[in-house]
């Protein structure tokens, strides 16, 4: 016996056939028991839990389509392999629609049965590792698409319940990638303002001048080339939600016109002469640490003081490792089209000890690569973009390292590009198809490169 032996249940009415099935499958390290018929078998499946079973489709009494039915009722996560020497195409619709796991035709290959339960084995591994990262999700704390298992997660989603339903203001906190929006997001659609809008917007993604313009609107000839008026940010989010990220980097301007709103509930579009009545919930977010601002003189006192009246800090994911465990799952659900996919332990612990600088933003990209990227439904430590003892090529600091030489060599374009693609060729263990889509290119595309490079021709591709 192995420590991967896994208990297996072996069904034929044939005495020969079943020792010799038992005798090899214990060769092969797993635990056999045997029965002669399908009656046998469910009473030992009622006291056992098979990972899978072998048996022969005609028995006297019930068949062994019947018994796939009956351990489907009893047993539904087991795997039955069925075997019989009278295939026929109407017979293997018949077993499998009963559920039967394979089906294959005697007299067969010791090779070709012991493959037939691997693969039965290794479905089993996985709906066991799906139902218990499933009863790990059970257990964490969850409010809309916020999950998480660690206290910092469970206190977060404790004080979005409580304050839901109010309108005071709210200052979020935390890294890039923490999951700021996603807190904005679940306080609005749990809340007592839900069926009205969520609107956010990034202080960073424009001008001030047209950044004032998209959060209160103007008035017709307010500037050049306002030819009509147009309605701001606060007036669409009226009865709803504004979401400010990146509220640090505000200018000075726009933060005295913000805390009017706060202080007076109204706005004026720009170039306007009246103001305008507004019931927003302003819920502001920000990477930076506002005290170091505060004390610099680049951000209001009194507008902080008006925006941090509930403040909700997120950690970093290094922080809360229980954490991941619960986001991957989310993630494969997220990102896995339709398939079975799932995550070994190993993988699922090498992810517990990563630092995560772009937290759970970065988590999803490696999940959503790793889908991408796989062969199978099972994503292993191997199949982890960053795992291994070599480097990653796409990552951000061997681009710079790359760049860097590039420099000092004086590459050109040319050179750089087939560079690069030689070190995702070499990351990707020479998978075309791999690295094409790391690349973002057709194979075809991949194909001509390196034919280019191994035959010393610059001509681009």
């Amino acid at each position: 016996m192995t420590p991967n032996a896994r208990p297996l249940l072996v069904v034929d009415d044939d005495d020969a056939m079943r020792q010799m099935l038992a005798s090899f499958f214990r060769d092969n390290g797993h635990l056999v028991e045997e029965a002669a018929s399908a009656d046998i078998a469910l009473e030992r499946a009622r006291d056992v839990e098979f990972d899978a079973v072998l048996s022969d489709v005609r028995m006297p009494g019930r068949s062994g389509v019947e018994l796939v039915g009956e351990l489907r009722r009893i047993r539904p996560g087991t795997p039955v392999v069925l075997m019989t020497a009278f295939g026929s195409i109407d017979s293997a619709v018949d077993a499998m629609r009963a559920g039967a796991f394979d089906y294959i035709t005697k007299p067969f290959e010791p090779e070709a049965v012991r493959l037939a339960v691997e693969r039965a084995l290794a479905y089993r591994s996985l709906e066991e590792e799906n139902r218990r990262l499933r009863r790990a999700v059970e257990k964490t704390a969850k409010l809309g698409d916020l999950i998480g298992e660690s206290p910092a997660m469970g206190e977060i989603i404790a004080l979005l319940k409580k304050v839901g339903l109010g309108r005071s203001s709210v200052l979020i906190t935390g890294e890039s990638g923490t999951g700021k929006e996603v807190v904005a997001r679940t306080l609005h659609y749990h809340g007592s303002r839900s069926r009205k809008p969520f609107i956010p917007i990034n202080c960073t993604a424009l001008p001030e001048g047209l950044l004032e313009s998209e959060l209160f609107g103007h008035a017709r000839g307010a500037f050049t080339g306002a030819h009509v008026s147009k309605v701001g940010l606060f007036e669409k989010a009226d009865g709803g939600t504004l979401f400010l990220d990146e509220i640090g980097d505000m200018g000075a301007g726009l933060q005295a016109k913000l805390l009017r709103v706060l202080q007076d509930g109204e706005i004026r579009p720009v170039g306007a002469n009246h103001s305008v009545k507004v019931d927003v919930r302003i819920v502001a977010a920000t990477n930076q640490d506002l005290d170091a601002e505060l004390a610099a003189g680049n951000f209001r006192e009194d507008l902080y003081y008006r925006l941090n009246v509930i403040p909700i800090h997120i950690p970093p994911l290094r922080e809360r490792p229980e954490d991941i465990s619960a986001l991957v799952f989310a993630f494969l659900h997220k990102h896995s089209s339709g398939r079975n996919a799932t995550i070994s332990r190993d993988a699922i612990q090498w992810l517990e000890r990563q630092p995560w600088k772009g937290n759970a933003r970065e988590l999803e990209n490696v999940i959503e690569r790793a889908l991408a990227l796989t062969d199978t439904d099972e994503i292993g430590v191997a199949d982890l973009p960053t795992a291994g003892s070599g480097p990653d090529p796409t990552s951000v600091a061997n681009l710079e390292a790359l760049l860097q030489k590039v420099g000092q060599a004086q590459f050109t374009l040319l050179e750089l590009e087939n560079r690069y693609t030689a070190q995702v060729l070499e990351m990707t263990g020479g998978n075309k198809v791999q690295a094409a889509r790391i690349l973002g290119i057709d194979r075809k595309t991949l194909y001509r490169r390196t034919q280019r490079r191994s035959k010393g021709d610059e001509s681009p591709s």
